[in-house]
């Protein structure tokens, strides 16, 4: 059996050895291990293993508390200490910044984390009726595969909803349309917690009155979505309070349906909004760009200090979002917002909202190579980004420095995802 030491952790959270100049991917194992491995899957230049045996544990190695992971896929790290975490996503944000594009911050911006566990705020369960395993599973993907894990409880969520696992499934079994619900949604508000069952075939009139007993016995909020996210319409109860999260820094509500987009973890948003707002530092009568706002996750707070703020999102529905808060909280004269596709983004169209003084960039996961070429040399004075991803961070990092004349002010990581190897960042851009 092949042995190897873990050299350092890949994007996926995978321990990375070398053995004649090979790849070698070991899950569970950590930087500084001594370990022996199986390889599962082999290629020219890498493998793919899990762990066997540790021979020699890294000192931040710890027992991991759920008694699922291993099997569970929602969770890649929790065999590591919550401090070693931050410190390897901090290695991976620089690692891809100079590897993929060549680039590396003035300064490195103290880490941003949180509470580790209980932190989940959304998530997407799979839904399946299997007798010889159990009877309905629900819960998160199995690692390496497409079967639901047989999860009982869930340390990342919040108590109360890890608590409703169990109730769920015995819901589940006596439904009639078990075999055509294969997911359900959920989605905690300050006041409210919401489930969206995804429907494929209509619920019977018992089916309604089993969900509405359970809504009542648990105090959750039943959506039905018979076809993609904007169909979602409220079933039960009809009176229940909307959706919404705090920012409590700017005196703002956010208002959000169980579909929307919004970060799964409130307080490290929250810390991650005044971070944003104090690298980008508006200030009264300045005109600022938010591309990529959402429902206006950092246009709103922007507004509230008193700056211009128009925000850019490709989804009408979540511009409406937007539009309907700013109205609310009497931000409607300092915020705008359009819609428009910014992945097809170019001078031209950049050209004909206005010029900014300076820019908020919060893309998804493909980021915005488009929009960040198309700033060219006469873009703001001063560009924000908020990264989900540090390869494609690093990709447009270099274009805002080779090619648009950008100085890589500084960069840092923020633990929104305690527990799995997602890295969210944030990079500071100032014209010379």
């Amino acid at each position: 059996m092949p042995s190897g030491i873990i050299e350092s952790l890949d994007h996926e959270g995978r321990g990375i050895a070398r053995q004649d100049g090979k790849a070698i991917f070991v899950e569970s194992a950590l930087p500084g291990e001594c370990v022996d491995y199986a390889s599962f899957r082999k290629k020219p230049n890498y493998e793919l293993a899990q762990l066997v045996r540790v021979l020699q544990p890294s000192p931040h190695r710890v027992t991991p508390p759920c008694p699922h992971f291993g099997i569970c896929g929602g969770c890649a790290l929790q065999h590591l200490s919550s401090s070693a975490q931050v410190a390897v996503k901090q290695r991976l944000l620089e690692d891809a910044l100079w590897h993929i594009g060549r680039v590396r911050p003035e300064q490195i911006l103290p880490p941003v984390s949180g509470q580790p566990w209980a932190y989940r705020q959304r998530a997407r369960f799979g839904v399946r009726n299997i007798p010889g395993k159990g009877g309905v599973l629900i819960g998160f993907h199995e690692r390496r595969s497409s079967y639901i894990a047989d999860i009982r409880s869930c340390a990342i969520l919040p108590d109360h909803v890890s608590a409703l696992l169990m109730p769920l499934r015995e819901l589940l079994a006596q439904l009639s349309l078990l075999d055509r619900l294969p997911q359900i949604e959920v989605a905690v508000g300050e006041q409210s917690t919401a489930l969206v069952l995804r429907i494929l075939q209509s619920l019977t009139a018992k089916d309604e009155q089993l969900l509405r007993d359970f809504a009542d016995r648990h105090q959750v909020v039943f959506y039905l979505q018979p076809k993609g996210p904007d169909t979602a319409r409220l079933f039960y109860p009809a009176t229940a309070p909307d959706l919404f999260y705090t920012l409590p820094e700017f005196g703002l509500d956010m208002a959000f349906r169980p579909t929307d987009f919004t970060q799964v973890n409130h307080a490290v948003n929250r810390v991650l909004v005044r971070k944003t707002l104090q690298l980008l530092d508006p200030q009264p009568g300045e005109r600022i760009a938010d591309m990529f706002c959402g429902l206006g996750n950092f246009t709103l707070p922007i507004a509230r200090l008193g700056a211009l703020v128009h925000g850019v999102e490709g989804s009408p529905a979540l511009v409406g979002r937007g539009r309907e808060t700013a109205r609310r909280t009497g931000l409607g004269d300092l915020a705008s917002f359009s819609v428009a596709n910014l992945f097809l983004a170019d001078e031209k169209k950049l050209a004909a909202l206005g010029p900014f003084d300076k820019m908020l960039i919060d893309p998804p996961r493909e980021g915005a190579i488009e929009l960040v070429k198309a700033l060219g040399s006469q873009g703001p004075r001063r560009v924000v980004y908020v990264s989900c991803n540090p390869a494609t961070l690093a990709r447009d990092a270099a274009a805002m420095v080779a090619v648009n004349g950008y100085r890589f002010r500084a960069a840092g990581v923020l633990n929104m995802f305690p527990h799995t190897a997602h890295v969210e960042s944030i990079a500071l851009f100032e014209r010379p």
